[in-house]
């Protein structure tokens, strides 16, 4: 129960990796705000996994991570019921996929609005909350391999996890001075609904054998990377992005 008493807000917490957090957090005795977007089936399947982890006083919070001024109110609002904020968790994203000339603006923008300006409008929100909290303050931002080597056909995605690695470094430094923590952590290829469509078949056979451990990462992989940034025992750690990969980037 590393984490009792600490408040922690998970972005894109209704599947995948950002669900897989929220239970990580709750296990280790963290109260939990599941946030989502739509997806009001899906977000209370993870609220009931989040409890039954240990979370019992989690709970969901339904805000766009792009809408700045929604984000303003949901983490003030947050910060007020808890009484605290100790760890953010920006993970929710989306990507739209397209080579660059076939990229339309529309999905250039949403990509960046949702991942980086997302992160961005999370952070900023959070941070005074996390500045009270002092050694206890955590930002973990999600990023991905691709944000790191690149990858044809991702080019608004590539560009948006990048970045989430420049406003980690630089966020970082700013916050050091008050014992707050900023990382971030890449994934690899990870079995989630949103990377499903993409690796089946013959085209997963050919993923699995280009990470040197053999096998597609779990989203519970990437999950304990961050549930160990979050504790106590990494307050020495910022500024990193930690690579949940099997080898694929070293």
């Amino acid at each position: 129960m590393e984490l009792k008493d600490r408040v922690a807000l998970v972005t894109g917490a209704s599947r995948g990796i950002g669900r897989a957090t929220a239970v990580a957090l709750a296990r280790r005795g963290a109260q939990v705000f599941l946030n989502y977007t739509a997806n009001e089936q899906a977000a209370a399947q993870a609220l009931s996994a989040v409890r039954a982890a240990g979370g019992g006083e989690a709970q969901l919070c339904r805000f766009d991570v792009a809408d700045a001024r929604a984000v303003d109110a949901a983490i003030k609002a947050i910060a007020e019921q808890a009484g605290r904020l100790d760890i953010l968790v920006n993970n929710a994203g989306v990507a739209i996929d397209g080579l660059i000339l076939r990229t339309r603006d529309d999905d250039w923008r949403r990509t960046l609005d949702v991942n980086l300006s997302g992160t961005f409008y999370c952070c900023r929100a959070a941070s005074r909350y996390l500045l009270r909290a002092k050694e206890s303050g955590r930002i973990i931002n999600i990023t991905s391999v691709v944000g790191e080597q690149g990858n044809v056909g991702q080019v608004s995605y590539v560009a948006s996890k990048a970045g989430m690695i420049g406003l980690t470094k630089t966020l970082a430094r700013e916050l050091a001075p008050r014992g707050v923590t900023v990382n971030a952590v890449s994934p690899g290829f990870v079995e989630t609904d949103m990377t499903a469509a993409h690796m089946q078949g013959e085209y997963r056979e050919k993923l699995r054998a280009s990470v040197p451990l053999g096998r597609i990462g779990t989203p519970e992989d990437v999950a304990e990377a961050v549930a160990f940034l979050a504790a106590p025992g990494a307050s020495y750690i910022t500024g990193q992005v930690i690579r949940v990969n099997g080898g694929l980037l070293m």
